[in-house]
């Protein structure tokens, strides 16, 4: 129990260049985790973002995958996902959020609620886990607090409470106002580019030395802004908070390092620990004593020179113990997790013991899948993780006929993480398949990981279909149905038959003119 309670898990979500890397990269920083933390952008001859590990990553200043890091801070053990912002990875985020208990939302001061921060909330929302909000940017020109809030509950239709209130919004940046302890804490800009941690002047609003230090104008409006807040704004209640009703609201700026660590410290107070998960009709408390795991990420070659494949999987009760013998729901067979690993981005070391709340890599010699269930108790499944239909398909071999066997290697390897989804023509040998990705960058990612990882070049061809039907029940052998010339029969990686379409309206004439077709867009 007591290790459970000092447990926090969460993911960090944002819209592409929201500064969600640099965020996690600064937590690391305060847990001690690292001891400089290396800009994503600025300073390319320093370092790249410890969460960043891919080389395509690196190149581009993007996550494209999921990270996951683990470190101790105050007496609270904390296991950080760090998410891909683009939509074009939304998938992995999405299939992350469900092993995190609660989310961190991170805002630019300056653009406010953007299109993928929308997204990823509704998934949170979905699930009901708490949101906290983290103003980034403010040491730049930014929005109006009051309208960020109002953008908040517009928008996302969730109430806000702000922990602290900004000093000068217009570029002209002071600090904060601590609306719990009711004290100032000044910024300075720094001079290490935020690769240290930040000093703060700190002290309570009647204070003098105050009124000297922010001048005037700045003094009167602080004391104007708070008053107005107290008297209009939300109380605040950690019961809505953790109900996902109301969203704690923090402004500071993670580049230069101010504000994180008083975040933090009250993030870590106010966030639950681990809670109960389902695993179909059954609901399983952290508590159980009986061990209970799922697999919700899949990582290839995370060590290129070992050719090696890492299961992320959450703890969801009981105790890990090294070597421990569980049932595996995807094959029904017993398995012995030999090689558990504890992750930090792409270091790892090994671990004898791990707990509810905590993710742990094992070693996959190629049997475990996407919501896999581990446990000591048989016949439990997870339920809980979505599977997107594709929206854009591509024709891929390999340039090369002689690299067949790298080529179906990387294929199915890469489909297994489910970075993109593989097809196959019945008519076709396995020198060619059709590949389905939620976003397009997929395709350049399978493209860059087949040549880095497999030595394989490979030939994309990109098709004009648009929607993936799987056939539930037809009146007809698949390839008897009367369809539009366009449409194109596949068979998805368990030989389920898929149909191809350009548009709606290909996909409402194949109804029509088979009467007792059905048609579901995800897989059976």
């Amino acid at each position: 129990m007591k290790e459970i309670e000092r447990r926090r898990t969460f993911a960090i979500i944002s819209h592409p260049d929201a500064g969600k890397t640099t965020l996690t990269e600064k937590l690391l920083l305060y847990g001690g985790a690292i001891h400089m933390a290396g800009s994503v952008k600025a300073r390319k001859a320093a370092r790249h973002a410890v969460s960043d590990w891919m080389e395509i990553e690196k190149q581009r200043g993007i996550s494209v995958t999921s990270s996951v890091m683990q470190f101790q801070y105050q007496g609270y053990c904390i296991n950080i996902l760090d998410t891909p912002g683009h939509q074009d990875f939304s998938e992995d985020t999405y299939r992350t959020l469900v092993a995190a208990d609660s989310a961190v939302m991170l805002l630019d001061g300056a653009k406010g609620v953007e299109a993928q921060t929308i997204k990823l909330f509704h998934v949170c929302r979905m699930r009901q886990i708490p949101i906290f909000t983290f103003i980034n940017k403010m040491d730049r020109a930014s929005k109006d607090p009051f309208s960020l809030m109002q953008e908040l509950e517009d928008v996302l239709g969730i109430r806000s409470y702000p922990i602290n209130w900004p000093i000068g919004t217009d570029g002209d940046f002071k600090g904060v106002y601590n609306r719990q302890l009711r004290q100032i804490e000044l910024f300075y800009g720094d001079q290490s580019h935020g690769q240290a941690i930040v000093s703060s002047t700190r002290g309570t609003v009647d204070d003098p030395v105050f009124k000297e230090l922010l001048g005037e104008p700045y003094y009167s409006r602080l004391v104007e802004e708070i008053e107005l807040l107290d008297m209009a704004g939300d109380e605040f209640d950690l019961g809505k908070v953790l109900k996902g009703e109301l969203t704690p609201v923090f402004f500071g700026s993670a580049m230069t390092n101010f504000g994180v660590g008083p975040f933090l410290e009250d993030f870590l107070k106010m966030a639950p620990p681990p809670g109960p998960r389902a695993f179909g009709e059954q609901i399983i408390s952290p508590e159980d004593p009986n061990f209970t795991g799922f697999v919700f990420k899949i990582q290839a070659n995370m060590n290129p020179n070992h050719r090696d494949r890492i299961a992320f999987m959450r703890i969801c009760s009981g105790v890990f113990r090294r070597g421990m013998q569980v049932h595996h729901s995807g094959s029904e067979k017993p398995v012995r997790l030999a090689q558990p690993q504890q992750l930090m981005a792409q270091e790892r070391e090994s671990i004898e013991v791990a707990y509810p709340g905590d993710i742990i890599g094992l070693f996959d010699p190629g049997i475990f899948r996407i919501s896999d269930t581990l446990s000591t108790t048989p016949g439990l499944t997870f339920t809980g993780i979505p599977s997107f239909p594709a929206e854009h398909f591509a024709r891929v071999s390999a340039k090369d006929t002689m690299k067949r066997k790298q080529f179906l290697k990387g294929i199915t390897q890469l489909a297994q993480e489910g970075a993109i989804q593989v097809y196959k023509q019945p008519d076709i040998g396995v020198e060619e398949f059709v590949v389905g990705a939620v976003g397009v960058l997929q395709f350049e990612v399978l493209e860059y990981r087949l040549k880095n990882e497999y030595s394989v070049d490979l030939k994309i061809q990109r098709l004009p279909h648009r929607h993936a039907r799987w056939i539930v029940s037809s009146p007809a052998e698949p390839d008897q149905l009367n369809l539009t010339s366009s449409t194109m029969l596949v068979h998805d990686g368990r030989g389920n038959p898929v149909l191809l379409f350009e548009n709606e309206w290909s996909v409402n004439w194949a109804r029509d003119k088979n009467k007792g077709l059905e048609l579901s867009d995800i897989s059976p």
